[in-house]
């Protein structure tokens, strides 16, 4: 059987120390997760992420700087795929209103809490939560 990877990419817009996710209904289950999607054969993952961006919120985004690519092993909950997650802090390039549903997904703010790891569904995610909230004790530190 041949192995193979879900390259996945998001991204992570903060303001006002909060964070941006998305609620949707994935083979039947909620998940909360952070705005991104998966890689499409032929492009980049910064093409990608401006794809998933534009598709979702129809908003273009200028990519800041990389924050995290995974470095464990993940297996996919949906399929035989080692899933790699490639995040990117973003800001959008004009002013957006954020729709609140786009039809399969509902977009919200969600505080950058030492809590932010459980709202979030998937266990990528839930790193990068860790890491926003053990940054933004560290700034606020500084």
């Amino acid at each position: 059987m041949r192995k193979r990877f879900n390259i996945r990419v998001y991204g992570l817009w903060l303001q006002d120390n909060a964070v941006l996710v998305s609620t949707e209904t994935i083979n039947g289950s909620t998940i909360i997760k952070f705005p991104g999607g998966g890689l499409e054969w032929g492009e980049g993952a910064a093409d990608c992420l401006k794809r998933e961006w534009m598709e979702e919120l129809k908003t273009a985004v200028e990519i800041q700087d990389h924050y995290y690519t995974t470095d464990f092993f993940q297996p996919s909950a949906y399929d035989d795929s080692q899933v790699i997650s490639i995040y990117y802090r973003v800001q959008p390039l004009s002013g957006v209103q954020i729709p609140q549903n786009n039809g399969n997904e509902l977009f919200s703010w969600l505080p950058i809490s030492a809590h932010l790891s459980d709202c979030i569904s998937l266990p990528i995610d839930k790193v990068v939560a860790q890491m926003l909230y053990a940054d933004s004790t560290r700034n606020a530190t500084d």
